[in-house]
This record gives structure tokens, sequence and C-alpha cells, in this order.
């Protein structure tokens, strides 16, 4: 599958919500990245930014996920009668957002982690 068909059917406006977030993070993730070996500014500011803009995407991904839900629920009490298939294609689908946003979550941590690390490490040099 293609991830612009994914991306479509995981519902463009959370999946498009998550992605800013994870243009967020990415932005953050750089401008600390560009501060501790480029210009050589060893500041703990911004730092927690990384972690909120990838926490944002998983709770995004998640909200998405319910509202989706709530709405494909209401769709099969309306119809009565539903094949499972429909229903596992219905869940397989709201699934689409939360991954997505957890894997933006995932890469937060890693980087927050490492530049977290990176910090301390200067600061000890500093020291």
């Amino acid at each position: 599958m293609r991830l612009v068909e994914l991306f479509y059917e995981g519902g463009p406006l959370f999946m498009a919500i998550v992605t800013i977030w994870g243009i967020g993070m990415l932005v953050f993730t750089a401008q600390k990245i560009l501060h501790f070996f480029v210009q050589d500014k060893v500041t703990k500011s911004g730092l927690g930014l990384i972690l909120l803009f990838g926490s944002l995407a998983i709770v995004t991904g998640f909200l998405g996920q319910a509202i989706g839900l709530i709405m494909a629920f209401d769709a099969i009490e309306a119809a009565g009668d539903i094949s499972p298939s429909l229903v596992a294609g219905g869940l397989k689908v709201s699934m689409i957002a939360p991954v997505y946003g957890t894997i933006l979550f995932i890469f937060s941590l890693i980087f927050w982690g490492a530049l977290k690390e990176v910090y301390t490490r200067k600061t000890q040099k500093l020291a």
C-alpha cells in the first residue's frame, strides 16, 4: 500500500494534524542539532519541545481513532446487521492515525534522549 493511500485512508484531517506535529518535532530537533554542533551553544531550552510535539502526535492520532470509531459505530447501529469483515476493515483503517502518531512519538523519544545525552556530556565538559 502506498503512503499517500494510507494518509487518505487514515483520515486526511487527523493525519495532516499528526504530520504537522511531526514536522514541528523535526524542526526543533534540527534547531537543537544546529545549536549543539554547528553554533556550539549549550542550552537546554527548547529540548522539551521535541518531546512535546511527539506527544501531541500520538495523542492526536488516538483522538482521531476515537472519533472515527464513534462515527463508525453510529453507522453500524443505523444499518443494523453488518458483516464481520466490514467491521474488521473499519477497525484496520481506524488504526492508521494512531500508528503514525506512535511512530512519530518513538522518533521524538529517540531524538530527545540522544540530544539530552549530548547536552549532559557537553555541560560536563564545560564544568
